[in-house]
Formats: structure tokens, sequence, C-alpha cells
């Protein structure tokens, strides 16, 4: 086999003459997709093969862009071209040959948020048996008829609430919230609630032509009149003479009345404007459906029980709850065992991945990127699939040290069944555990794409070049050294009740690093993203409170489409667009800052409307993507291409990583700064023009950290976190661990909730929830520095934590 010219790694056994067939190894030659630099590499299959490297380095672009993507082209060209073009295929990846590959199942963590109505039943399937069961072996009332499944189902028609259309809550509206200021008339904007410009001016005059006073102040209209303005249901149409300046012309025009409930109603679920729907809905109030009481089932569904209870009740119960009940009824009759006994077993792999916290009503919107990853690996282990490659985007997201172990003997069992595993990875434990390592690097971006290694983990200690193995092999560093900063206040939470917290009171001490454990569904999330941030932001206004700003870091996308990219979302476009505006070509072309956007007429190529590519339709076959003709995928028109600042015109500046860009922009302070933030925390082999999609989690976090450290104040800032490292190789954690411990030494706070021992072992103070998760959680078991939170041995935490203080 072939592997990088710097590190020829164990010889793999290949094909005898006419033999491919049964070649054990799937080999790839010449992968040059994103920035693999022409790879080639051969991995033994019916293994456990781990992809590392540092972030941006290509494994992704490896497991994923190049194995999965091609193993997926396979699979479709046996579809009938038809069919092919209705299923979503991700294209086929650039590399000259991939032998030996088994058809594949992927499961990323996708960035994209799943709809209210998915949830933890529809994701596994489990909703599928639970409403079988009830179909089948439920407890009718005397001469009801016996219902389809489907009848249980709060997404179809015939289970649905009619009242809530089955999402379980309604949304309501209320005259104190379309008119906050009654002492306002409709003239001076009394109905808050109505659009602005020409459209609330349109309504204004149709109501004056209906014979409505709109300079009398709102409270003193009748009260049947301001219902009717308000709530009705008709849409009376009126011809309106418009009052204008004299000299313009007055056209009379005929005018359609929609009341503000109407009016907020309709955009709230209509528009594709998230800025009118987050207006709209300032004036709705969210509640329990009154017909349903939040069940969003219909009543016949719901007088059907199973153990004594509704479907809505053990929709609603803990998986491990569920499981039990299950297990502790006797079940009358042979439909009602064998689908009991097939729901335990659809269970059983949800609760070894440790999430038998979840409900089945738990909506997936709710859950984190690597809960709902687990959800599927757990209904893939119950699929019985023999043969074919899997391939898991680090499955130990997320993951409390005590769940890896449990995830670790999935895969195990995977691989036993007669499958091949290929996991893109960080954690060590995880690393440790594979058949076969696969480490890409040396760096990121263009200073990536290279196999450094290919071989059984132990050969990776020889690689000098790998960052990996100077962390897998290489004695921890002391994390507990720097000594334990002194708190210089305290923010203390008493009686918190949310989701699983029940009545919890605890302290998180200012000016210090805070690190918040715990496995699993413990409540860490809740506490700190819910409870801890709201309590702050309820007293950044007292004058005696230390803390005057508070900053959330989460992972969620930085933008939903391409439009959307590093450099529009940290505001380095505009600087770059000024910089651009100010040149003398610009100015003696009168162009403005909008010309050098591909998001708006004027510059932009109009043929792909600034997107760089287009769609091309192949008839049976799947719409494919192509470089704009015209652009050649630049998004800009050949006239705005001909100004260049510095001898680089627009696109080319986009196209830029951020360590070339901050050379290039190094006379810039404006951009400088930002930029410099972004190489210090580890994001220099990213593109400035890099689409948000196309950007991790973990990516996105950065940036938006990276945003605020540009912009850093004096003031005291209070930075909550949602596991920080998840998706960070530990060189790249150190990196981002040095600018959150550089906030606290410039005067700041940082809570940090994660599960990387190192991280919280070099922290100042720990708060541990649990002892487990969801009902059994939600309790402080220890509090205090990482030295004596490990010594006093409470709760799950505290043996991995002496583990990670004690190796050091």
């Amino acid at each position: 086999m072939r592997h990088s010219p710097d590190a020829p790694g164990p010889a793999v056994p290949g094909p005898g003459p006419g033999r491919d067939a049964v070649d054990p190894c799937v080999r790839v030659r010449g992968a040059r997709e994103h920035n693999l630099h022409g790879v080639d590499v051969d991995i033994p299959r019916d293994t456990l093969t781990v992809f590392t490297g540092v972030s941006g380095s290509g494994k992704s672009s490896l497991a994923f862009g190049t194995l999965y993507a091609e193993a997926q082209r396979r699979y479709f060209e046996s579809v009938a071209p038809y069919a092919r073009r209705l299923i979503h295929q991700i294209g086929a990846p650039k590399v000259d040959t991939v032998t030996g590959l088994p058809p594949a199942v992927s499961l990323e963590q996708r960035r994209s948020s799943p709809g209210s109505r998915s949830s933890v039943g529809t994701v596994t399937l489990l909703s599928n048996s639970l409403r079988m069961l009830y179909s089948r072996a439920g407890t009718y009332p005397p001469g009801a008829p016996r219902l389809d499944s489907d009848a249980f189902s709060p997404n179809t028609a015939s289970g649905a609430c009619p009242s809530c259309h089955g999402l379980g809550r309604i949304h309501r509206t209320s005259e104190e919230l379309l008119v906050p200021d009654p002492s306002l008339s409709i003239r001076q904007g009394a109905i808050a609630a109505w659009p602005g410009a020409w459209q609330g001016k349109n309504l204004r005059d149709v109501l004056e032509v209906l014979g409505h006073d709109v300079d009398r102040p709102w409270r003193e209209l009748p009260a049947a009149e301001r219902e009717w303005i308000l709530f009705t249901e008709e849409q009376p149409v009126v011809t309106v003479h418009p009052v204008r300046d004299a000299d313009r012309i007055q056209r009379p025009y005929q005018g359609t009345y929609m009341s503000a409930h109407r009016y907020v109603m309709r955009t709230f679920s209509d528009t594709k404007s998230a800025t009118l729907r987050a207006r709209a809905e300032k004036f709705l109030t969210d509640a329990p459906c009154p017909v349903c009481e939040g069940r969003r089932l219909r009543p016949e569904a719901l007088a059907v029980t199973f153990a004594g209870r509704t479907i809505a009740e053990l929709a609603g119960l803990a998986l491990s709850e569920l499981d039990g009940v299950l297990a502790s009824f006797r079940a009358e009759g042979e439909a009602a065992r064998v689908l009991a006994e097939d729901l335990r077993g659809r269970i059983a792999p949800v609760v070894e991945l440790g999430l038998g916290y979840l409900s089945l009503d738990r909506t997936a919107p709710t859950l984190s990127a690597g809960e709902l990853q687990r959800l599927r690996l757990a209904t893939q282990l119950r699929s019985g699939l023999f043969g074919v490659v899997y391939v898991l985007d680090e499955p130990s997201a997320g993951l409390h040290p005590a769940d890896t172990e449990a995830l670790l003997g999935v895969l195990d069992r995977l691989k036993s069944a007669g499958n091949t595993v290929f996991v893109v990875e960080h954690h060590l434990d995880v690393v440790r555990h594979a058949d076969w390592l696969v480490d890409v690097g040396p760096l990121a971006g263009e200073h990536g794409g290279r196999v450094l290694y290919s071989g059984p983990p132990e050969g990776l200690a020889g690689v000098a070049e790998s960052a990996t193995a100077r962390h897998l092999f290489a004695r921890p560093a002391a994390v507990a050294a720097r000594p334990v900063r002194t708190a210089t206040g305290m923010v203390r939470v008493t009686g918190a009740d949310r989701h699983n917290l029940r009545d919890l009171s605890v302290e998180f001490p200012l000016g210090v690093f805070t690190a918040v454990t715990g496995v699993s569904g413990s409540g860490k999330s809740t506490l700190v993203g819910q409870v801890l941030a709201r309590e702050v932001d309820g007293r950044l206004a007292e004058a005696d409170f230390p803390v005057r700003r508070l900053v959330e870091v989460d992972q969620k996308p930085i933008g939903r489409t391409p439009r959307s990219n590093l450099a529009t979302y940290t505001g380095l476009f505009d600087v770059v667009r000024r910089l651009f505006t100010a040149l003398p070509e610009s100015k003696a072309r009168g162009w403005k800052a909008g010309r050098f956007s591909f998001n708006v007429p004027g510059g932009r190529c109009e043929t792909c409307q600034g997107e760089g590519f287009v769609s091309v339709e192949l008839l049976f076959l799947p719409s494919t993507y192509a470089p704009c003709p015209v652009c050649a995928g630049a998004r800009y028109n050949a006239e705005t291409l001909e100004v260049r600042y510095a001898g680089l015109d627009i696109a080319q500046v986009l196209g830029l990583t951020v360590e070339a860009a901050a050379a290039f922009f190094a006379d810039v302070p404006a951009a400088a700064r930002s930029l410099r933030a972004l190489v210090d925390i580890g994001l220099g082999y990213l593109r400035l023009g890099q689409p948000a999609t196309e950007l991790s989690g973990g990516e996105a976090q950065r940036i938006k950290l990276a945003t605020e450290l540009q912009r850093l104040r004096r003031d005291h800032t209070l930075y909550l976190l949602d596991e920080p490292t998840t998706g960070l190789h530990p060189a790249d954690v150190r990196v981002l661990l040095g600018q959150l411990h550089g906030l606290v030494d410039a005067g700041h706070s940082v809570v940090v909730v994660e599960h990387d021992m190192e991280v919280v072992a070099g922290a100042d103070w720990v708060v541990d929830l649990g002892p487990g998760g969801g009902a059994e959680g939600g309790r402080v078991t220890a509090c205090g520095p990482p030295a004596e939170v490990a010594a006093r041995g409470e709760g799950r935490t505290a043996r991995y934590l002496a583990r990670a203080l004690g190796a050091s």
C-alpha cells in the first residue's frame, strides 16, 4: 500500500492475481476532495478504524467526502434513473479510484436543525412500535372501535388534536399585547402589531373609510368596536382616497382590511423572514392547548390505555423508566407480549449509549448533535446489517468519560457483527481503542491534507510530524501546576426548577475559570445556558452587581445559507468592501460598498446571482451543480473584478485563508485585529469566503468567540460556553484553553460545560451534577477546586478527574 512518502506504514495484505473480489482492504488512490493532496491509502476491512488529525486537516474529507460519498454514488448507480432524481445525493468525490468498498451507512452530526414535529421517538422509530402496541394490545373503552396505529400519531390527520394540529401548544394574542399603550389613537400607532410604512397606513385609511374614529384615544373606543378592529375575520374591501401632498397625483385604490390578530397569525405562520417572524412573536403568547392539554392527540386515542397509562403518559417517561414499565407488565395475549418485547429490544441500545434519560416526546431541536447521532447509532444496532461500512462523525461528542466506555462497547458490537467501522474522532480513549489509525495532517487547511500514517495505533509513535502522536503517547502536561485563582465575587442560583433541576441551589465564583461537569442529561446545559444566564441577565442593570456584560457562545450555525460566511459574520467583509470602495477606480466609477457584495444586484454575477455555481438539470438524472459558466465561481461580474486592492480582486481576497489574509491586511488595523483573533484561536486554515454551511459546530463557536475577543472590553464580562472543545483535536484544545484562561487573567469570568477531563483539571472551580441523567440527575454531587472534588470521590466525575490530575 502507498502512504505519504514521509511516513511509510506497515504492509497490508493485497489481493492475489485475479482475486480483486476478495481484497481485504479498501484502497483509495488520488483523493483530492477539499484540501486532500492526491491521497493514497489502504485500510483493512472488518476493523474499527479511527481517522485522526487536527481540526481542518482533511480527515472528514477523506472519511465522509471521499469514502462515504463514493459508496453512496455506487449505490445510486443501481437505482433506476427516474427514482435517482428524487433522492438527494452529495455528488461524486474527487478521487481517481476506490476499490474494495462495501455499501456504507453515514452517521454524521448534522448541522441543520430538525423540525419541531421531529422527536426522539421519530428519530429512533420507537414511536412506531409504541403506536402499534396501543393499536393492537391497548385497552379500549367499552364499545370503542379499534384504532389504526396512525390514530396514535400527532403527525397524522387521523391522530392530531384538531385544535393545535398535533403541536400540543397554541399561540394566542390579546388586546393588551396588540395595543400596549391604550392612551394613543390609531393614527398615533396604538395598534403596535400592525406593520409599518405604507401597509400600516393603508390599514388605518381603510378603517377611517369604514367609519372608525382613528384620532380618538384607543381606550375611549367602545369595547365592541375595539374587539372588531383587533379580532374580526372579516376582510371588507373599500375604495380609499389617499390624502397626499398637493402637488402629487391622488389616485383612489381598493383597500382590503385585515385585523391585527389575523395579520400577526398569518405573518407568524407564513413569513420566510426571520425578522418579521420574530416581530410577530412579540405579540403572541405560547400556552398548552386547552383541548388536548398539551398531549397532542385526539380524545379517542387518549382514551386507550396500556399498563393503565395513555400513550402520551408513556411517551413522556424517560426511556429507562418506560423500559421498567414494560418489564413489569404482564402481557395478556401473544400480540401484547411480542410488541412489548420488541419495544424493549429497541430501547436497550439507546439506554446503553447513555441516553436513557430522554423521553420519546422530547423534541429533536432540543437535542445536541451528539445526542442525535447516538440515537441514530442505536437504531443501526437494532437493524442487524452485515458487511457494511459505518462512517461515524465524533460519536463521543457530548459524552462524559463514563458514557464513552459504553460507546466503545457499541462500536465493538458493530464490528463483531461483520461490519467495518470508520470513525472520525478526537477523543484519545477512542483512538487508543482502534484497530487501525489513519492520521491526517500535519496541520490544517492547505498545510494539511496528507496521510501521515496508516496502521495499528502503536506505530504512530514513530511519526514525528503527527500532532496526534504527541498527545497519544506523551505523558500529560502538569495541568494543575497553575495555582488556583481566588474568586472576586459570587453569583448564587437559588431554587432552580427547570427540566430535571429540582430546587437546586449552587454558587458560581466570579473572576475564575469554572467547569460544570456531569454525565449526559444531568442538567449541565440547563443550569448554565438557561438558569445561570437568566439570573445574570436579570441582574446586569443592578449598580452593585459585579458583572457588567453576559456573553453566551454556543455552537449554533453562524448562518443557514452559503451566502453567509466567516467574513460577513465577523464584520470583516464590511472592512474589505470599504477598502475597495476607497480605491481611485471605484470613486471614478461612483461605486459604493454595495458594489462589492455578492448578495445584491450591481456587482454580482447575475447568471448565478452571486452563488458562484448553477444547477444543471439532467432530465432523468438528479440535478447537479457546476461552477457558473460566466464568472467561473468568482460570484462577481467581470467589471467588478477589474478593481484590485494590492493586486487582488474582491473574489481573490475572499479566497484567502485567514492566515494569509492576516499577512495581506497587516497594515489595516480594523482587519488585522479581527484576523489576529481568528488565528489566535486556531482558525487560520479557514477561507474568508467559506460558506457557513461548511463549518462545524465547534468552528462556529470559535468564530463567535473570536468575534468577541476582537472587541474585548474592560467591563467585567461573564462568558458562558457549552462544550467548547467539541470537535477539537487535543492540540487545538490547548490553543482554545490559552484564550479562555487569558480572558480570566484579564479580569473576566468563564463558565464552561465540559467533558474533557484535561480542561476540568485545569479549572479553578468545578460544579459536578448528577449522579445520573434525567430524573436521576439535576443535583450538585460535588463542588470545589478540582483537586478537592477528585479527592472526595463523590459523583461519577471524581474518578476520571483524579486520573487526569494523577497522571500529571
